[in-house]
């Protein structure tokens, strides 16, 4: 009978397992290894992640059901306290720099004109608790982390991300944060910065956020806007020559306000360096921010990136690492399918069918009727 490998197999395909090796050399990860290879420590979590594991006890029984699977992947069922181990101790930047090669391999396929990237940016909150917490130390009874994102808006898949202490002001992680000259950039208050902007508009981006509800606009002009529709006021003007403290502002040139009736009443002043591009279409673009929040809910939910399975620094850097290369691997196994169009049911089937011996693009079938023969039998369960 034909040799059919099991779907965890099959999302391990897309993984640079040379470049991997030499992640591991460089960080010098497996030295005076002896239990349980930087490798193995990869695949336990990354089954934990897709298999929606909340503990690493959890992540323990469920490898221990497929031991002979795990064996033909190049692993091995780890106890729970090596487990625990190797993500303290291991360095985190492996699987952060595995994530970064698996974000410039997808890349490679789009081909865009310079100035259609559209890039979402924001952070999210994630709370944690316990001895060991103490680096994310937010207040007397409150620990917790931050993860910011630079998201692809047509990709639909993170380009970058990093990890602070909740404590960490956004726009303080946004000025670590690469810049693609000509992109248009799209977030919210928390990067609400004149330097920073001032920065993104030296490169050529393209800047829609929003204004504050107290800051001036030194009105240069008026221009027409449709009647009856959501956009109340189209103005180009000049922001406040003072920031805060009474430092000068680098960001001198003018700016578009485009005052709009959001759908629950609220007025919002969206703002771009952009004076040329149709009113809607700018409104449009800071709309587009709902598309990482939804990446952040799919992340969380799916992905149970809510629960840690470790406190330390360290452990949560590599947990929230090889999450989204857990996510990065779910969506190019789905770009090689066509049957399931939704990225939520693709994922569950994924979690449902992971160390099944099925086809990626076979997920939604029923699945094949018990063999009744003895040695098929023993094969199957191998």
């Amino acid at each position: 009978m034909r040799h059919q490998n099991s779907v965890f197999h099959e999302l391990q395909k897309h993984i640079p397992w040379a470049l991997f090796d030499r992640l591991v050399d460089k960080h010098k990860a497996d030295h005076r290894v002896r239990r349980l290879s930087t490798k193995s420590q990869f695949l336990a979590l990354l089954f934990g992640q897709i298999a929606g594991a909340d503990s690493l006890r959890e992540i323990e029984a469920g490898l221990a059901c497929h031991k002979a699977r795990l064996y033909h992947l190049g692993g091995r069922c780890p106890a729970r306290t090596t487990l625990a181990d190797a993500n303290a101790n291991r360095p985190a930047a492996v699987f952060c720099d595995l994530f970064a090669a698996l974000v410039a391999n997808a890349g490679r396929g789009l081909r865009r004109a310079v100035g259609d990237a559209v890039y979402l940016i924001d952070s999210t909150g994630l709370r944690l608790s316990g001895m060991g917490s103490e680096w994310a130390r937010f207040s007397a009874g409150v620990c917790g982390a931050k993860m910011h994102v630079i998201y692809d808006a047509h990709a639909e898949r993170p380009v970058y991300a990093a990890v602070s202490a909740a404590r960490v002001n956004d726009i303080t992680a946004a000025h670590a944060m690469p810049i693609e000259p000509g992109a248009t950039y799209v977030f919210d208050l928390g990067y609400f910065d004149y330097a920073w902007w001032a920065d993104l508009d030296a490169a050529r981006c393209r800047i829609v956020t929003r204004l504050k509800k107290n800051t001036p606009l030194a009105v240069t002009a008026e221009l027409p806007v449709p009647d009856h529709g959501t956009i109340l006021s189209d103005r180009i003007g000049l922001l406040p020559k003072r920031r805060s403290k009474g430092k000068a502002n680098p960001f001198t040139d003018p700016v578009r306000e485009i005052r709009l009736k959001a759908e629950n009443g609220a007025i919002l002043r969206i703002v771009s360096n952009d004076l040329d591009a149709p009113a809607n279409a700018i409104a449009a673009l800071y709309k587009r921010r709902w598309a990482i929040e939804l990446f952040f809910r799919w992340i969380k939910q799916t992905l149970k990136i809510r629960h840690f399975l470790g406190r330390s620094e360290n452990a949560v850097r590599i947990q929230i690492a090889v999450a989204l290369v857990a996510y990065l691997l779910i969506k190019l196994a789905q770009n090689t399918q066509k049957a399931i169009a939704s990225p939520l049911a693709f994922a569950r089937l994924v979690r449902l069918n992971l160390m099944h011996r099925r086809p990626i693009d076979a997920l939604k079938d029923q699945p094949p009727t018990p063999p009744t023969d003895p040695r098929q039998l023993a094969f199957e369960l191998s």
